[in-house]
């Protein structure tokens, strides 16, 4: 491809979303790996049933239309829209057909070169979550084995026009101010224009008004059409609210005309503004982003979080795959502790911080990207020693209390245990923390082991991660000296037989505060996470925290076993939608769980997920000898 090629297709990509979340080297890789591909109309891009293909595709210009079967159209994509995206989600066969319903090229998106950036890139993984894996688009995701198998769930409600109101419109004989005076009269955004049939044939934004007027050369006095946006952008009636944020995502605009068939050449129905469908849809990931991208105070960050619960009860209630929904709440989470950072920072000085190396680790259920609930906090930083800044632990120290507090002030309680980095056993360079592992591993207590399952499951959340890295690193190395360590974490593991009694009931607290309630983290949870930690460790593989794919790793790695593991799996996405019910039924952490509140069908189910537990232990019993 040449190079003047290369930048044509950066040019145009670096417009639309999710590309538009990417730095400049990472475009530059993308468009130099694209294919350009012309498609008469009526060509087929990708068939019903087909394999995927090492692509995904961008429309360049032209529309494709996506089809559930020869005459049902399911979506159209036009400039700048990405479709075809099964294959960075499953590698099995599309389930649409993809057709040019006009003359079209497309770029092809090779999947090896993205793939890598997606991961990455967080904004860009939930963007396409988020904004594609939805409305019509679910399709793609119907592979009933996949984790994110109910993503098609998210925000399908379809966005309410109001028919008792008629659309508000000028004709365009009518001049700027007539425009301008209507706007601020009805105190709307926008105003379409219309012909004789009202048929819109144009748009005025206040944009338009502060753009083309207050700072251009059109005068006041000028008919509409002068300043009008034209064609108009339309859909038709009964789109969901993902749809819609979509097309104004994809379009970079922010209204749409609603028409009685979708297109320019029918009557107005309604118009929709980007307000509009934040007002309906408010609890919506990508706007929860942005709000905490805005948020100026700690307030700000409480009511997002706030959001974030509202958020995790619908997903509950469509069902959506809990293995999807941690994987939000987790993204969400950890942008708001980088939002607090930076207040932290701000707060103390951000040139004191300019030049010290750290990073923040998420430990414990949040290391693992399992915390639906507002919990405790478990953190920690490592930070790199530097003769040539004074005082690092301490300004590493000050920090950390600065952002626990915060979050404490957010909604996340402190750790009874004080298991924080603003605890000095918890902040520490890196060779100090090699050395505590160390310890941990060579000359272990009961205390140690028990600071090792929770430590071991660390997350770099923000600012030098590859300090992160180094810490495994120099883990597993050690670990390889040493296999006693790794008996005495499945000796642990072992603490927490099955939860049911002879008689098959559930093993209840005796006493106490929570008595005749049933621990669910402690005597389900637990021993399902100790075990998937300790049979990861055994087979030495880095970088894998969460306990669901560290049991799907497993089932690939282990084929006598991978039944078990899958099953184990399963119980465990079990465990977390039941805990996650029960702390929205009860406003608290969900870990106790009453019984008698319970149906018949979910004490079956919550039942049927311990019976992985058993066969988990005794493989642990039998491979490492207790």
């Amino acid at each position: 491809m040449k190079n003047e090629i290369i930048h044509r297709v950066y040019d145009f990509i670096k417009e639309f979303p999710p590309f538009n979340y990417l730095t400049k080297d990472d475009l530059l890789s993308i468009a130099s790996s694209v294919v350009v591909k012309y498609f008469p109309k009526g060509s087929i891009v990708f068939d019903l049933g087909e394999a995927p293909s090492e692509y995904f595709y961008v429309v360049n210009t032209g529309a494709i239309e996506l089809l559930e079967n020869e005459n049902s159209i399911v979506d159209v994509c036009d400039e700048g829209d990405v479709f075809g995206i099964r294959p960075l989600i499953a590698q099995t066969p599309y389930l649409l057909k993809a057709r040019a319903q006009e003359e079209s090229v497309i770029y092809a998106i090779d999947i090896k070169t993205f793939s890598p950036l997606m991961e990455k890139n967080h904004k860009v993984s939930l963007y396409l979550a988020t904004n594609f894996a939805i409305g019509t688009s679910n399709m793609f995701f119907k592979n009933p084995k996949s984790p994110t198998s109910d993503v098609s769930s998210i925000h399908t409600e379809l966005f309410t026009v109001d028919t008792s109101k008629a659309p508000i419109f000028i004709d365009a004989t009518k001049t700027i101010k007539d425009a301008a005076s209507l706007m601020v009269q009805l105190n709307i955004g926008s105003v379409i224009i219309c012909d004789v049939e009202q048929k819109p044939i144009g748009i005025i934004t206040d944009k338009d008004l502060r753009i083309k007027v207050v700072a251009g050369n059109h005068d006041k006095s000028e008919q509409v059409e002068n300043i009008m946006s034209s064609p108009v952008k339309c859909v038709e009636p009964h789109r969901t609210l993902a749809e819609l944020q979509m097309k104004m995502l994809s379009q970079r605009i922010s209204h749409l005309a609603i028409t009685e068939d979708g297109t320019d050449q029918s009557k107005l129905v309604a118009v929709v503004s980007e307000h509009d469908l934040v007002v309906q849809q408010g609890d919506n990931p990508a706007i929860l982003l942005k709000e905490i991208a805005k948020a100026t105070t700690a307030n700000d960050l409480a009511n997002v979080r706030t959001k974030m619960t509202s958020l995790l009860g619908k997903y509950l209630e469509q069902n959506m795959a809990v293995s999807f929904i941690a994987q939000i709440i987790s993204e969400l989470n950890d942008e708001i502790i980088k939002k607090c950072i930076f207040f932290a920072e701000e707060k103390l000085g951000s040139e004191l911080y300019k030049d010290i190396q750290y990073c923040w680790l998420s430990i414990g259920s949040e290391g693992r990207q399992e915390q639906l609930l507002v919990t405790d906090q478990d953190n920690a930083i490592i930070f790199e020693e530097n003769p040539l800044v004074p005082d690092i632990k301490e300004k590493c120290l000050a920090l950390a209390v600065e952002v626990t507090a915060m979050l404490n002030k957010i909604g996340y309680e402190y750790c009874p245990a004080e298991m924080m980095a603003s605890n000095p056993l918890w902040c520490q360079s890196l060779e100090e923390w090699k050395n505590t592992f160390s310890k941990w591993m060579f000359q272990p207590t009961e205390q140690d082991i028990m600071m090792c399952t929770i430590f071991f499951d660390f997350r770099p959340v923000y600012k030098k991660k590859s300090l992160s890295a180094d810490l495994a690193q120099y883990i597993y190395s050690d670990m390889e000296k040493n296999d006693v360590f790794i008996h005495l974490l499945a000796k642990n593991a072992l603490q927490n037989p099955p939860p049911l009694s002879f008689f098959r009931n559930l093993v209840l607290e005796k006493n106490g505060e929570h008595k005749d309630s049933f621990d669910i983290k402690l005597r389900a949870m637990m021993p399902l996470a100790d075990a998937a930690r300790v049979l990861i460790l055994q087979h030495r593989l880095e970088g894998e925290n969460n306990t669901l794919k560290r049991f799907k790793k497993l089932a690939e790695m282990e084929h006598n076993n991978s039944e078990l593991f899958e099953m184990a799996a399963d119980a465990y996405e079990i465990l977390m939608d039941a805990r996650a019910k029960n702390g929205l039924l009860n406003n608290d952490s969900g870990r106790y769980i009453k019984p008698d509140d319970m149906d018949k069908m979910d004490r079956l189910m919550l039942r049927n997920a311990f019976q992985p537990i058993d066969q988990l232990q005794q493989i642990l019993k039998v491979r490492f000898q207790l």
